[in-house]
Formats: C-alpha cells, sequence, structure tokens
C-alpha cells in the first residue's frame, strides 16, 4: 500500500510536552517577538530610503521567518510542546508580517488593499480557531504552508533595496502570496464550519 502524505498538525493542536516555558522552541519565539521592534525601527529610519538600513530590515525579517519555521517543528519533535508557545508563536508570527506590511503599505512601497486584504485573512483565521476550538482544531493544509513561504518570499523582495529591474518579479511573488492567502483562508473558513456543523450534530 502506498503511504499517503499527511499535513504535519496545527501548533494548536500540539499535546503540551512540558510545563515550563523555557525551551529552546520558546526561546525563539521570544527572539521572534523582540525582532518585531527591530524591525520597524529600521524600516522607518530616514523614511526607508538607506539602503544599508533596508538590508538590514531585510536580514531581520528573514532570521524571523526562520525561526518562525524551526520553533514549531522543534517543539513537535523535541516533545517541548508548552502552552506558552501555542500562544506566542501565532502572535510572533503576525506580528513581524504585520510590522513588514503595514511598514511597507506606509512607505509607499506596498499598495494598501494588499497589506489589508493579509492582515484581515490571518486575524480572520485566528477568530475562527477559537470560533471552533471547543469542537477540534484545524489541521495546517500544504495550501497553508506554501502560503506561509510565499509571504515569506514576496515580503523579502520588497523589504530589499533591489534595483527596479525586479519590479516584475516583486509583483508576481506578491500575486502569488495574495492568491494562497486568500485560497487557503476560503479553505480554513469552509473546514472550520464544516467542524462547527459537525459538533453541533455530536450528542
Amino acid at each position: 500500500m502506498t503511504a499517503r502524505f499527511a499535513p504535519p498538525p496545527d501548533h494548536a493542536g500540539d499535546p503540551v510536552g512540558v510545563s515550563g516555558w523555557r525551551t529552546l522552541p520558546n526561546l525563539l519565539t521570544l527572539v521572534r517577538l523582540l525582532l518585531v521592534p527591530v524591525l520597524g525601527v529600521l524600516l522607518f529610519a530616514q523614511d526607508g530610503t538607506d539602503p544599508a538600513l533596508r538590508w538590514w530590515a531585510t536580514a531581520v525579517f528573514v532570521v524571523a521567518a526562520i525561526t518562525d519555521l524551526l520553533d514549531g517543528e522543534l517543539a513537535r519533535r523535541s516533545g517541548t510542546v508548552t502552552t506558552v508557545g501555542k500562544i506566542a508563536d501565532p502572535i510572533a508570527d503576525k506580528a513581524i508580517t504585520a510590522v513588514a506590511l503595514i511598514g511597507l503599505s506606509a512607505l509607499g512601497d506596498l499598495p494598501w488593499w494588499v497589506t489589508i486584504v493579509i492582515l484581515a485573512r490571518e486575524l480572520g483565521v485566528t477568530a475562527l480557531r477559537f470560533w471552533v476550538i471547543r469542537h477540534g482544531v484545524i489541521p495546517a493544509s500544504r495550501g497553508g504552508k506554501a502560503k506561509t513561504v510565499a509571504q515569506i518570499i514576496a515580503i523579502a523582495l520588497y523589504l530589499a533595496p533591489l534595483p527596479d529591474a525586479i519590479d516584475p518579479l516583486r509583483i508576481l511573488a506578491m500575486a502569488i502570496a495574495v492568491i494562497l492567502t486568500v485560497v487557503t483562508g476560503i479553505d480554513y473558513a469552509v473546514r472550520a464550519w464544516r467542524l462547527r456543523q459537525a459538533g453541533r450534530m455530536t450528542p
């Protein structure tokens, strides 16, 4: 029988392995939270026109994105999932993304509608998590993982002070990120509704 690939579980559904918060995954999450104001300062310094500062801002965002990809996986593999980590991880993810997108739009580098669409989706999914939490946890999909990677690449391309010749690549990357953001958001909403309805029918 051919083994089927199953997407990794949602962070919110991971069983808690330890009671304390001093774990390597949590420290990575803490680093990401501390990088949020650093990114904001670097991005807005000198109205975002200094190439060196923009490169530093890009580097900070990429480092934060790497910690995002590592902390959850490390926690699951090492059995060090904590309640603190399950709460702080999504907060850190959305904070670093929000600062980057809002900063880019405020500086005129990215249309505001793109920022609004992405952030509305992320906040909407968070609200849906709480809406269905009593009935279960919706597993993360491969589309959701692809969406995260696409957003990281697109935002990094907009943060970096690259030549204007790269603009078509920037636009394409962001278009892919927005499409995946919307599609996976709709998919999550449908699955949340089905889970909620199934929970209501359960005696």
